[in-house]
C-alpha cells in the first residue's frame, strides 16, 4: 500500500459527450501500461447504462470500463453515487452500488446545496479518501460541464472533487459541436476565480481534417487564458468504445447481418450489443416501425421504466410492428425490461416503477408474467442452458454462459405454461459469487422469440458465436469459422480497444506536459 496519498488528474468537459470518459479510459490504460497503480473515479454519474461489481451492486458502465483499462475489477467506490433517471425530473439514487432513495431533481439538489446531494457527497468523499490511500494515481472524470451555475452549490462531481483530490483539471472541448473557443473561455469566465484556478490546461477533441488549421485557435486560447493546449485530437472514426449514455448512441458495425435494437426512451445497458460488430453484425437503433425493415433480428433492450416504455411502444405503433415481425418469423430477443415486455402481463402492485399501483398487458409473445417488487438484484451471474432450449440456444444446451443482472422484477410462467411451452430457458447457478438455483428466461418452441434477464450475453463468446451462426444459417450464409471456445470474449475485444485508444491519445496529446501537470498537483 502507498505511504503517500495518490496523485490525481481530473478531466472535465465543456459539455456532455465532449470526450471525458474516452480520454480518462485511454489515460487509464496508458498509465497502467507504465506499471503505475492507477484507478478511475467519478463522484457522481447520471446514466441508465450500468454495470455490476463482482461482489454485487451497480455502477456507471464508464467507470467499469475504466477499471478494466486499469487492469482492475469494477469497484462501486469508483462511482460511489449513481443517478438513474426514472422520468424527466426523478431519479433513483444509488449509493455505493445500492438503491438509497428515489427523489425529484429539486429534492436532490435542494436550495443552496442543502438537498440530498449533501449526503451523497459525504459518501463520495469517503470513497475518494479510501482510494487515495490504495492507489498511486487517480484519474477523475467530471460530469456535464463544471460551470452549471444554476446547480453549482450542489455540484460535487466536478471541481469540488478535484479540490478534494488535490487534482489539477484538464478541460476538454468538443470542436465538432462548434463554438469550442467560446465554450472553453466561457467556462473559465463564469466560474468563481478560486475554482477557475483549478483548470490548468485544455484539450480539443473531435477535430476533422487538418488539425494545423486550429493552430491559431491554440495560440488564442493560450494568450487569452494563460493555460496551455495539450493537444488537438482528431475525430477517430476507426476507434470506438461503448457509449456511456444515449447522447453517444449511434449505429455501428458492418456485415451481412442487421441487428435492430429498439431505441426505447429510457433504454439501459445498450453496451449489451457492442461485441456483435466483431462477428459481422451491423447494429442499428430504431424508434419507428419502418426502421424494422430488413432486420435479421430485433432486440427489445433493457429499460429503467418497463411500463412507461411499453406505453411508448404502443403509441409509436412499434408494439403492433413487433408482433407482426414475430408472426413473420423474424427473431425477437428481449433483455431484462425487454423480456418483461414480451410476456403476457406486468403487475406493479406497490408502485415500484411509478406513482402508484398499475397493471398492464404485455406484448403476449412469451408465456410469462412479471411482478415488480422492491428488492433490486444487481450482480454478475452464471447460468446453464436447459436441455430443450431451441433456436440459437440449441448449440448451447447444457453449457454454462455468463452475464449480469440488474432488475427489480420477478418473471414467472403463466398458469398454462409448462417447460414444454418454453419456460424456463436457463437455470441460474450463481449470482455475485453465491451459488443459487433459479429459473430464468423463456422462448417459443421454434426459438424465434426468446428473452431472459441476463445482460452482457454478447460478451460471452459461446453465446455470441451460437447466436450469430444461427442467424447466418437462417439467411443462407456459411457459419463463422471456429467455435465459441476460440472466439474472443467481450473483455478481450475491449482490451484491444483500450490499447488502441491509449496509443491514439498518446500520439496527439503532449504526455510529457500532462505528466508534469500531474506531478505538480494543486
Amino acid at each position: 500500500m502507498s505511504t503517500a496519498r495518490a496523485k490525481g488528474l481530473m478531466v472535465c468537459g465543456t459539455t456532455s459527450d465532449a470526450g471525458k470518459s474516452l480520454l480518462v479510459t485511454a489515460l487509464c490504460r496508458h498509465f497502467f501500461r507504465k506499471g503505475i497503480r492507477v484507478a478511475p473515479f467519478k463522484a457522481q454519474n447520471m446514466a441508465l447504462n450500468a454495470y455490476t461489481a463482482p461482489g454485487g451492486g451497480e455502477m456507471g458502465v464508464a467507470q467499469a470500463l475504466q477499471a478494466e483499462a486499469c487492469g482492475l475489477e469494477p469497484d462501486v467506490r469508483f462511482n460511489p453515487v449513481l443517478l438513474k433517471p426514472q422520468g424527466d425530473s426523478t431519479s433513483q439514487v444509488v449509493l455505493l452500488g445500492r438503491p438509497a432513495a428515489t427523489l425529484s431533481a429539486r429534492d436532490y439538489h435542494g436550495r443552496n446545496g442543502k438537498g440530498y446531494a449533501a449526503t451523497a457527497w459525504e459518501t463520495a468523499r469517503d470513497a475518494l479518501a479510501a482510494l487515495r490511500e490504495e492507489y498511486d494515481l487517480l484519474l477523475l472524470e467530471g460530469a456535464g460541464s463544471p460551470a452549471e451555475m444554476n446547480i453549482y452549490a450542489a455540484d460535487f462531481t466536478n471541481l469540488r472533487t478535484a479540490r478534494e483530490a488535490e487534482a489539477p483539471v484538464l478541460l476538454v472541448g468538443d470542436i465538432e459541436r462548434g463554438g469550442v473557443l467560446a465554450s472553453l473561455v466561457g467556462t473559465l469566465a463564469v466560474l468563481p476565480e478560486k475554482d477557475a484556478a483549478l483548470i490548468k490546461a485544455f484539450a480539443v477533441n473531435k477535430f476533422r481534417g487538418d488539425s494545423s488549421l486550429f493552430d491559431e485557435g491554440c495560440r488564442f486560447l493560450e494568450a487569452r487564458t494563460g493555460r496551455p493546449v495539450l493537444g488537438v485530437l482528431p475525430y477517430a472514426t476507426h476507434l470506438r468504445l461503448p457509449a456511456e449514455d444515449s447522447l453517444g448512441l449511434r449505429s455501428f458495425g458492418d456485415g451481412p447481418l442487421r441487428i435492430v435494437v429498439i431505441k426505447l426512451p429510457r433504454i439501459a445497458n445498450f453496451t449489451d450489443f457492442d461485441a456483435l460488430e466483431h462477428d459481422g453484425c451491423r447494429v442499428v437503433f430504431a424508434d419507428a416501425p419502418g426502421d424494422l425493415d430488413g432486420a435479421d433480428c430485433i432486440v427489445l433492450p433493457g429499460t429503467k421504466a418497463t411500463m412507461a416504455d411499453l406505453r411508448w411502444l404502443r403509441q409509436r405503433g412499434l408494439a403492433t410492428a413487433l408482433r407482426d415481425a414475430a408472426d413473420r418469423g423474424i427473431p425477437l430477443w428481449g433483455i431484462c425490461g425487454g423480456y418483461q415486455m414480451l410476456g403476457e402481463r406486468i403487475d406493479d402492485p406497490g408502485g415500484v416503477e411509478g406513482s402508484g399501483p398499475e397493471s398492464m398487458e404485455g406484448l403476449g409473445l412469451l408465456p410469462v408474467r412479471t411482478f415488480f417488487e422492491g428488492t433490486k438484484i444487481a450482480a454478475p451471474a452464471r447460468a446453464v442452458v436447459n436441455d430443450w432450449a431451441p433456436g440459437p440456444w440449441e448449440a448451447l444446451r447444457d453449457r454454462e454462459i455468463s452475464g449480469y443482472e440488474i432488475h427489480m422484477g420477478r418473471t414467472i410462467p403463466v398458469a398454462a405454461a409448462s417447460f414444454g411451452d418454453g419456460t424456463p430457458l436457463l437455470t441460474l447457478i450463481a449470482r455475485g459469487g453465491r451459488e443459487i438455483l433459479e429459473a430464468d428466461g423463456a422462448a417459443r418452441p421454434d426459438g424465434t422469440v426468446f428473452g431472459c434477464y441476463l445482460h452482457g450475453l454478447a460478451d460471452d463468446p459461446l453465446f455470441r458465436r451460437a447466436f450469430v451462426n444461427w442467424l447466418r444459417r437462417r439467411k443462407g450464409l456459411a457459419p463463422l469459422g471456429g467455435t465459441g471456445e476460440t472466439a474472443p470474449s467481450g473483455r478481450e475485444l475491449r482490451d484491444r480497444s483500450y490499447d488502441a485508444w491509449a496509443d491514439f491519445v498518446a500520439a496527439h496529446l503532449d504526455m510529457t506536459r500532462l505528466e508534469e501537470l500531474i506531478a505538480r498537483g494543486l
